[in-house]
């Protein structure tokens, strides 16, 4: 069973970003993957704002990506980019981190206008990281995220569509992938 890292680079504990990864979460779940999920958020603070890569919660989370098949990758888009406290974490892992994952990243935002900070913001950092495929994003306008009072998160069927395609295609590349491995 492939190990799926949901990262959530969002500061806020009620964001459409985290809720849209933890929908996605059940949603892998179900095709059998293991989900971790981690939200950048509850990191101690000052451990993310004084750039200590040897605290231990910086080296539980490298070890939880090391030990990742795979990484998807959340966070609202401000100012055209990622989040910072994204930024943050990525910068406290090691260079090659994400070397030997599959990456999916995606975003939300509150205008289409931000739907190339995925390709033009996010993409090169994952690379850079060494992630062996970076598939291809999807941004999610914040608009189109509808959180029940219960946490149900409901998407707009066209929006659904594309969201599950790159999601289950993250899903079979690390079904295909584990299954290599295994064979091997």
């Amino acid at each position: 069973m492939p190990t799926v890292l949901s990262v959530s680079g969002s500061p806020s504990a009620t964001s459409r970003t985290g809720r849209l990864l933890r929908h996605l979460d059940a949603r892998l779940a179900g095709q059998g993957h293991h989900v971790i999920p981690l939200d950048v958020r509850t990191l101690p603070p000052e451990i993310l704002l004084g750039a200590d890569p040897g605290h231990p919660a910086i080296q539980d989370a490298a070890r939880l990506v090391e030990k990742a098949d795979g990484v998807v990758i959340g966070t609202p888009v401000y100012k055209a980019a990622y989040s910072g406290l994204l930024k943050t974490l990525l910068d406290l892992l090691p260079q090659y981190a994400l070397a030997g994952k599959a990456v999916l990243p995606l975003a939300t935002g509150g205008s289409p206008a931000h739907v190339l900070a995925v390709d033009y913001a996010l993409r090169p950092v994952l690379t850079s990281m060494g992630a062996d495929h970076v598939l291809p994003g999807w941004f999610v306008v914040d608009k189109h995220i509808t959180v029940a009072p219960d946490g149900t998160v409901t998407l707009p069927a066209d929006t659904a569509r594309e969201v599950y395609r790159v999601a289950d295609a993250f899903s079979a590349a690390l079904t295909v992938r584990h299954h290599a491995l295994a064979a091997a």
